[in-house]
């Protein structure tokens, strides 16, 4: 997260690595750079072919607006742009998706706790939970962590049923997912709204997300970056490219362009109310 995507370019340049402890960067072996700012080309949409992901849109009609003119800026920039170049196996996800976090999220944060020692006063997703219910008027006084209770609830990352989901989560994102709607449309990229503008917590019924475009390359494992739309009612709306495995330099190439183009990004002003207009 930065304020621009030179700042992001510079920032994945130092993350970008091998690290012995996690084992899943050695994928990247040969693949990360240590600089993608090389990459910051402000005609960098010339010659490029985009899919528009409309099974992504559709969820804020002020939202769509917004992408129909984001879309003809692209064309502005020398972008070819093809519409309805929809992942088809999304509706395919079913639970996989969220087993994967569930099982994830427990043995990571289980192995994170444990390393911290006594610098900390929980060592484990359990203790968390029991920290909340002794503390519940400071951590829960609107919500309970019944999400935190059922990923307690789940086993090692060697279970079948986590091995199952990750597999078909992978295998519909991936192969069958972003990988095939672009060799379909030899696209480049992939396009869509980041989501709906922000909303205010319901302390009755909770969050009222309405739609976004980070699940497919957050399942994949593929890259994705957003950069500023435009607003509606005075908050920011994003929009994501995004792509197949390694793709960064090419994203951020586009994204770049698109930064430059628009200049839509507004330092915030911490406004009391959005900006409702009659």
């Amino acid at each position: 997260m930065a304020r621009t995507v030179a700042d992001a370019a510079i920032l994945l340049g130092a993350l970008a690595g091998i690290d012995s402890v996690d084992a899943a960067t050695s994928a990247s072996r040969g693949k990360g750079l240590a600089n993608y700012t090389t990459f910051l080309d402000p005609k960098g949409l010339a010659g490029a072919t985009l899919g528009v992901v409309r099974k992504l849109c559709g969820f804020h009609d002020a939202v769509d607006k917004l992408l129909s003119d984001a879309i003809d800026q692209l064309k502005a920039q020398g972008a070819s742009v093809v519409d309805r170049a929809d992942i088809t196996t999304l509706d395919q996800l079913g639970d996989s998706e969220e087993q994967v976090l569930k099982y994830e999220l427990k043995s990571d944060l289980n192995r994170y706790l444990a390393q911290l020692g006594d610098t900390a006063p929980v060592h484990s997703l359990q203790d968390v939970i029991e920290f909340n219910e002794q503390h519940r008027e400071q951590e829960m006084p609107f919500f309970g962590q019944d999400f935190f209770i059922k990923v307690q609830g789940k086993g090692s990352l060697y279970r079948k049923e986590y091995l199952d989901a990750l597999e078909k989560s992978k295998l519909l994102m991936r192969a069958e997912g972003i990988d095939a709607v672009m060799d379909q449309f030899k696209l480049d990229a992939l396009v869509a709204p980041t989501g709906a503008p922000a909303w205010l917590t319901d302390h009755l019924d909770g969050d009222h997300d309405l739609g976004g475009s980070s699940t497919p390359a957050a399942v994949a494992g593929y890259p994705h970056i957003t950069v500023p739309m435009g607003f509606v009612c005075g908050l920011p709306v994003g929009i994501s490219f995004f792509g197949r495995a390694w793709s960064e330099p090419t994203l951020i190439k586009f994204a770049y362009a698109f930064e430059q183009a628009t200049q839509h990004r507004r330092p915030p002003r911490f406004l009391a109310t959005a900006e409702v207009k009659g």
